[in-house]
């Protein structure tokens, strides 16, 4: 019993002394936190959307069973159970998940719309990483409208711009965390799409709920945006509580050969 107490006064005087922004000392270890209370209650892990006193914004929604599924009036419900417990004996707990490619935050690749191309190869794990990561500018859409040409034209969008995220309607009204899906999304007309692909050099469509493209266009507006497979599409980004402007994306999807699509993980550093 004293060797574990002594054990545990160093890692107590340890992770107090180690304690950073990047590395967060232990949950109930903090200083002034170090005593033996046996309510493991007491654990709080840390949650959090903005890092580095907003330097650093997570901008991927938190897989939840209230998430929105596309058509669905359930959302994610059940998607995550604990396969082996410790509880039940197992030596580990090791849980199991089941989910659609195109679940909360994801990257759409050419195979999504395109038959051919998906038979060809064109999966996630051929996307482009250099579009995937770099300097990206967060716009605001006015809030009346779906992604029009004219809407498009209204945004003066530099040219040399690569990457885009589009904040919609769709933050202001928290669509994305409401689990019934709502046709009613703001996002790209055809037109829209045709207007970025022939007059930017936008090659990164980011936007703020589960399809880029306006519900009433969902099929032509997406084929506009992958025919040439030179544009990724991002879609249901977290965007509330940035800032618009300049930042650094960082974007990673899962490497899943011979899938149109992928979970992933954005963050934003300005």
């Amino acid at each position: 019993m004293m060797k574990s107490l002594s054990l545990f006064a160093f890692f107590c005087i340890i992770s107090v002394a180690a304690a950073s922004t990047a590395y967060p000392s232990v949950p109930g270890l903090d200083s002034g936190d170090c005593g033996l209370t046996g309510d493991e209650t007491l654990l709080v892990p840390p949650r959090r959307e903005v890092y580095d006193a907003g330097r650093i914004f997570d901008i991927s929604h938190k897989y939840t069973p209230e998430l929105p599924v596309w058509e669905s009036k359930e959302g994610l419900a059940n998607f995550l159970w604990l396969a082996v417990s410790m509880k039940n004996g197992s030596r580990a707990n090791g849980s199991a998940m089941q989910i659609g490619a195109h679940t909360g935050t994801h990257v759409d690749a050419p195979g999504h719309f395109y038959d051919n191309y998906f038979d060809a190869g064109f999966d996630v794990d051929s996307l482009d990483l250099r579009l995937l990561n770099g300097l990206t500018l967060l716009v605001d859409v006015p809030r009346d409208t779906n992604i029009t040409a004219e809407v498009m034209k209204s945004l003066n969008i530099p040219k040399g711009v690569n990457r885009v995220l589009f904040r919609t309607l769709n933050t202001d009204r928290r669509l994305m965390f409401k689990k019934e899906f709502d046709t009613s999304y703001v996002g790209f007309m055809e037109d829209g799409a045709k207007w970025l692909v022939e007059n930017t050099d936008i090659k990164l469509v980011g936007v703020d709920y589960l399809s880029a493209a306006a519900y009433v266009n969902s099929v032509e507006s997406h084929l506009v945006f992958l025919e040439s497979r030179e544009i990724i599409l991002v879609e249901g980004l977290k965007l509330d509580g940035v800032p618009a402007g300049l930042y650094s994306l960082n974007c990673l999807p899962l490497r899943l050969v011979g899938s149109e699509a992928s979970p992933i993980r954005c963050i934003l550093i300005g």
